[in-house]
């Protein structure tokens, strides 16, 4: 954990939790005109704002933000924020990402083009404040209790939104669809399962099943379905002597080449170089 009486910063380096991970968080007290980006993130990027003012640019769209509302930044967007000159802002910040993110995010009512966050009273506000600080001031912690910290947050950032889906959103048809898929593939990433029979499990269409999927998740089936596979080799190779090649197969691909290209391709290491860098077995 970096601290000074100005600013907390903490990368979280556990990548074995695939519901709700973890990347980043911290906390600062900004310069004024203190300028982040234009930049893209990887994960979702939420920030609550303690005190003080600035500005969220999504595209061409300026968000004017104070004291007690928050901004969400989604992956694959390009934004900026600064700080106010005159009362510039402090904020602390929780970078995450996972399986049951955006469901949390439908609930919660946050997301798409909706992407400021005004808690439902001051009271509830603080309370999602002082979940995020839990979070920051969690450093030294295991990362199982950091893991915990957050859900609790993500809870908060749910119970806590203004904006949070009071008429049962979250079981329409479409979330129904959602929670089918997500299961299935968890039951069966280690078979040479497709985007198909992903579908057939639902009961629909591939092409209808992957236009709710990217609707839902933010991203097509077949991503997904890659990126979680390699979120568990990546487990594997951390925790275990096994060799890559049954690694593979483990996680559906019976293609050892073609595993590594696509962990690479998620990584930007072989699964070799992964595990020398990452194994903690001795």
């Amino acid at each position: 954990m970096l601290s000074t009486d100005k600013a907390k910063f903490k990368v979280f380096e556990d990548e074995r939790f695939v519901d709700l991970n973890l990347y980043q968080f911290g906390w600062e007290r900004c310069e004024p005109a203190h300028l982040f980006g234009p930049y893209v993130r990887n994960h979702y990027l939420f920030h609550y704002i303690i005190s003080g003012k600035g500005t969220y640019m999504v595209d061409d769209t300026y968000h004017q933000l104070h004291a007690g509302q928050g901004f969400l930044i989604v992956p694959g967007i390009v934004t900026t924020y600064m700080a106010d000159k005159e009362e510039p802002w402090e904020y602390t910040w929780i970078e995450f990402d996972g399986l049951r993110v955006q469901e949390s995010l439908i609930m919660a009512g946050i997301g798409g083009k909706s992407l400021i966050y005004t808690p439902a009273s001051k009271k509830a506000g603080d309370e999602l404040k002082d979940a995020m600080l839990r979070v920051v001031n969690s450093g030294e912690a295991s990362p199982m209790q950091q893991i915990g910290y957050g859900y609790l947050f993500l809870d908060q950032f749910v119970q806590s939104s203004a904006d949070r889906n009071q008429s049962g959103q979250i079981h329409r048809l479409r979330d129904f669809y959602m929670k089918e898929s997500l299961s299935f593939i968890e039951q069966n990433y280690a078979t040479d399962i497709t985007v198909e029979d992903i579908a057939n499990a639902c009961g629909l269409n591939r092409s209808y099943f992957g236009k709710l999927f990217r609707e839902a998740m933010g991203q097509s089936p077949q991503q997904f379905l890659i990126t979680y596979r390699m979120a568990k080799a990546a487990q594997l190779l951390k925790e275990t002597t096994l060799p890559v090649s049954q690694i593979s197969s483990m996680v559906g691909y019976q293609d050892p080449l073609h595993f590594s290209r696509a962990f690479k391709k998620v990584y930007s290491l072989s699964p070799r170089n992964y595990r020398m860098e990452h194994n903690v077995i001795k």
